[in-house]
């Protein structure tokens, strides 16, 4: 549950914390005061989008924050945990979550989770484990096919679901196979033309049989041989000047003489001079030797080696210019062969595609059926568990019916399911979407959660005037339904009835006051004589009416007595 909540720069609401606790918090206000900044404060922390028009006027930002009470170990501390948040130990097997929000000018926002900082995903995350909210957009989506449905699913519980998983994975296999045989049949001429394509190429890569790096090589080798006369000038010339066998003066032959004219001298550092030297004249000797392998390579070579690399690199050439690089036809080769088989095998492929398909969908069918069954037999169970609570609500011959029928093939299933009401005896059933006035969709939508919350526990319910429409005795009989609701989970309500606040054991009033020039509104709990007035502004919209007062102790003290 949600043990406080402190919004500030929101709305008309320039600071004001919320003592909300267990049990049923009615909040209450006078139209405009703010009551509404409540649940759109409650929205940011559960990750409901941001909108900077909440922002109040004059804030440079808008900042909800909300202390939780929940299990130190589970669901929701995993989502925590994995946020890279904290959870405070509260004993007895529970823990304290803080979480906040705030909201700038700009529209961009900041969210943190357990003193960490989260994207708002997380905060959607918390919202989908620890509160329902309910208000009038709600209403009008329970008006849809696929909340009817989801209703249905909820309430259905493991067998549904386990059902649900089984047919969605089924459909999944089947979808596949299908798009694949699609894919083969209706682009069969592509493929067929692919395969041509490829076996050319794979024919012309394997003829050509090129080697990686290959093209590099050769283009160096070009290079020399292309420049061969002038590379042997100057490997000759160089040669020469290391080693003559002409008899003119070298390298070789003048690093000779100086080291014997040193070693003749008696002076050790005239010595080292000379091992230096014949170290020098060893090295020259070996270059003057790779000069004349350099020189005997170029002679056996010659124009004709020259011709030879061109045409390679000319048959190089054509797969380069195919494929992008060398690299890349080598990787063609490579895998191009399974692809060309997979290309030849369409004929045999197809059938066993079409046998697989067939199995996949007699497995469809049996998953579908399941899952009809199963909702089928949720729906008879929903239908008469509803109708008790609607009579609890001021609408003792109410009969409501969940109709599950055939329809379209979705991922959800093929049933088509439908909420009907009969509202009294001898009215025909109809669908909710249709035939429901707005009190009595307000009173169906507040039926269906509380028979879904005994096979599917919300810890916190939020309901933004989920009296609209209803009054008198219908008004008493929700709020009554609200304080037994309360009995097993938080219950916060945002209520303009007197009627259902009476039930609430936590009263809560957003006050508004004006200087003059600005509005600006704070939460105050209510209690005795206070409360009294609250209610009797509710009831007549005076303050201190006698009759209004005397009406409002009564209605309290029928919600203590019911409590």
């Amino acid at each position: 549950m949600i043990e406080e909540m402190r919004m500030q720069g929101l709305g008309v609401i320039a600071d004001a914390v919320l003592p909300l606790g267990a049990g049923f918090t009615a909040i209450t206000g006078e139209t405009g005061a703010g009551k509404t900044m409540v649940v759109t404060g409650l929205g940011l922390l559960l990750g409901q989008r941001a909108d900077s028009g909440a922002v109040r006027a004059g804030s440079s930002q808008a900042s909800v924050a909300g202390v939780w009470v929940v299990p130190e170990s589970g669901d929701v501390a995993d989502i925590v945990t994995d946020a890279g948040g904290e959870l405070e130990p509260a004993g007895a097997g529970l823990a304290e979550l803080y979480v906040s929000r705030t909201l700038n000018a700009e529209g961009r926002s900041r969210a943190s989770v357990g003193g960490r900082a989260a994207p708002a995903g997380v905060l959607s995350a918390l919202a989908e484990e620890l509160v329902v909210v309910h208000g009038q957009s709600e209403q009008l989506r329970l008006k849809s096919a696929s909340a009817q449905r989801d209703a249905l699913d909820r309430f259905g519980g493991a067998p549904i679901a386990t059902a649900l998983e089984a047919y969605t994975r089924a459909y999944g296999t089947w979808r596949d196979l299908d798009a694949e045989i699609t894919d083969i049949t209706e682009n069969r001429d592509r493929r067929a033309e692919e395969a041509g394509r490829l076996r050319d190429a794979l024919a012309l890569i394997e003829a050509t049989a090129p080697e990686p790096g290959e093209d590099a090589e050769l283009g160096a080798r070009a290079e020399r041989l292309a420049n061969a006369e002038e590379l042997r000038l100057a490997a000759s010339q160089a040669h020469g000047a290391l080693s003559n066998e002409e008899g003119e003066p070298d390298v070789t032959a003048l690093l000779a003489e100086a080291r014997r004219v040193l070693e003749r001298a008696s002076d050790a550092t005239l010595t080292d001079i000379a091992e230096a030297l014949a170290d020098i004249g060893y090295r020259v000797t070996d270059l003057a030797g790779q000069l004349s392998a350099y020189l005997a390579d170029l002679d056996e070579t010659g124009p004709h080696e020259l011709a030879a690399v061109e045409e390679r690199r000319a048959a190089l050439g054509v797969l380069i210019r195919a494929h992008g690089s060398l690299e890349e036809a080598l990787e063609l080769w490579q895998s191009g062969s399974a692809r060309l088989a997979e290309l030849d095998d369409d004929g045999e492929r197809l059938e066993r595609l079409q046998a697989e398909r067939d199995a996949a969908r007699a497995d469809l069918d049996l998953k579908a059926e399941n899952l009809t069954a199963a909702r089928t037999s949720a729906a008879a169970r929903l239908g008469a568990a509803v109708s008790d609570e609607l009579h609890a609500l001021a609408m003792p011959d109410a009969r409501l019916e969940v109709a599950v029928a055939p329809g379209a093939e979705t991922t959800h299933g093929r049933d088509d399911v439908s909420i009907l009401l009969a509202p009294h005896p001898g009215a025909e059933p109809r669908s909710v979407a249709k035939g429901a006035s707005g009190g009595e969709l307000s009173r169906v939508m507040l039926a269906i959660e509380v028979v879904i919350a005994g096979t599917d526990p919300v810890p916190t319910f939020v309901f933004d005037e989920v009296d609209a429409g209803i009054g008198g005795a219908a008004a008493i009989e929700v709020g009554r339904r609200l304080a037994r609701l309360a009995e097993t989970s938080q219950v916060i309500a945002v209520t303009h009835l007197a009627q259902v606040a009476a039930f609430a054991g936590n009263h809560l009033s957003v006050v508004k006051s004006h200087d003059g020039a600005v509005t600006a509104s704070s939460v105050r709990r209510l209690e005795g004589t206070e409360r009294e007035a609250e209610m009797a502004r509710l009831l007549s919209g005076l303050t201190d009416s006698d009759a209004a007062l005397t009406h409002a102790r009564e209605l309290l003290s029928l919600g203590t007595s019911t409590a």
